[in-house]
């Protein structure tokens, strides 16, 4: 599936998504988290923490309103997690990746085409998410 978070193209092995929603602000708070973290939404009778993709990613983020973007969400261990990003593009076969990421959550870059996109690893993009709630970086 292939995304926008920042102004870049990212892909997520569709298998790994679980559903993708528009926003529901406005979000619960969740306390003792790091910035990306917008808050909690209530999904389908669950609650759902809801992480900025494009910060996650070191890429500023920020810039869009109220209700704006789309979350993907990925069920982990039971959990849901929520990924707000600027918009969902589509579905698309994209060849594996030609060249390793600079590290992850980026497994590795390929082009889709013509155009580079950022290959994400959906265990390492949860495992980065799930830190921001052990509190407050700095």
């Amino acid at each position: 599936m292939l995304f926008r978070a920042g102004g870049e193209r990212f892909a997520l092995p569709l298998a790994s998504v679980s559903v993708v929603v528009p926003p529901d602000p406005p979000f619960a708070l969740v306390p003792r988290t790091a910035p990306p973290v917008i808050g909690a939404m209530g999904l389908r009778g669950r609650v759902v923490a809801v992480v900025e993709m494009a910060p996650l990613l070191g890429l500023p983020g920020g810039k869009l309103g109220p209700g704006a973007g789309q979350v993907i969400v990925l069920e982990r261990e039971r959990r849901a997690l929520g990924f707000l990003v600027d918009g969902v593009v589509g579905v698309e076969p994209i060849d594996p990746p030609e060249r390793p990421g600079d590290g992850l959550p980026v497994k590795g870059l390929s082009s889709l085409r013509g155009a580079p996109v950022a290959i994400l690893d959906p265990d390492a993009l949860a495992a980065a998410a799930e830190r921001l709630f052990r509190g407050r970086a700095g």
